[in-house]
């Protein structure tokens, strides 16, 4: 792992393919979800390093990076994105986050259009019911409780299918969390109770994928309202860590939003274009 520092908080991250690979080639940022660290995406990393430079963040209180007491909000995790990809030197690139980390990079295309070249939502929850945030309040209570650890691995169980193999669904939830509690407690709050992705979607001109689940974490219909120019899928057989039990459909999904990204124009004929299915080879 490296690291860098931003304001005196040490930010870490994986890198391949800096220098082994010709510059001209396209590079992906992989960002984790809540709890996670960059590890949530290592089949995908292992994957596209073959093409592609590489850099998978642990966010800030999560993994290796520095977790200062505060409050951790999709903004601030977007501006870290930001100025991460500026010191690195990562230029236009696909930018692919899972559950909270397709919010973050909502967030960082609406916030910072230059930065990303396109952007790939999987399983995020966006415009969240008001029955679904009622549903997950005594969870972001328990949050503050001693008996943190055992309330979110049950909010995780609940969104992975009985059908997904063992012992990669122990795994997953056996090493949950990757950050402490106060940052799960803040980031639970800000993610699901009170964040609104309206204005994030509305500022959002960048081409966008959105790779559903097993279960309905998105209002598409009101997704694409905002943002016409979004793009939708579905895996099959998987919940809410497709990434983890059906990587072969998520790396092709994400190769073929790379390929319409490279030959269809992002002006006004991106979104006619780009009406395909994710899952063509």
């Amino acid at each position: 792992m490296l690291s860098i520092k931003k304001d005196g908080v040490s930010l870490a991250y994986e890198e391949i393919n800096r220098l082994e690979i010709n510059q001209n080639v396209s590079s992906i940022l992989f960002v984790h979800g809540w709890g996670f660290d960059h590890t949530a995406f290592a089949p995908q990393a292992n994957f596209f390093s073959r093409s592609h430079r590489i850099v998978s963040v642990d966010l800030r209180g999560h993994g290796k990076s520095d977790a200062p007491e505060q409050d951790y909000t999709m903004s601030a995790y977007a501006d870290d994105l930001a100025w991460l990809c500026t010191e690195l030197g990562l230029e236009k690139p696909v930018v692919v986050g899972h559950s909270m980390g397709g919010n973050v990079t909502l967030e960082l295309a609406a916030r910072h259009p230059e930065i990303p070249a396109s952007i790939v939502m999987i399983d995020s929850v966006v415009f969240p019911s008001l029955e679904f945030r009622e549903a997950l309040k005594p969870v972001s209570e328990v949050l503050n409780t001693p008996d943190y650890v055992a309330s979110g691995q049950n909010v995780l169980r609940s969104v992975c299918l009985p059908m997904e193999e063992e012992p990669l669904r122990t795994d997953i939830l056996s090493s949950w969390p990757k950050a402490p509690q106060h940052v799960l407690a803040s980031t639970f709050r800000n993610h699901l109770l009170s964040y609104d992705s309206t204005d994030a979607a509305a500022n959002c001109h960048l081409p966008i994928a959105y790779v559903g689940g097993a279960f309905a974490l998105a209002d598409l219909p009101r997704f694409r309202n905002l943002t016409p120019q979004l793009v939708t899928a579905q895996v099959l057989g998987a919940g809410h860590f497709s990434q983890l039990f059906v990587p072969d459909q998520i790396n092709a999904m994400i190769t073929r939003f790379v390929t319409i990204c490279s030959s269809a124009s992002t002006e006004s004929g991106w979104v006619k274009e780009t009406q395909l299915d994710l899952r063509a080879a």
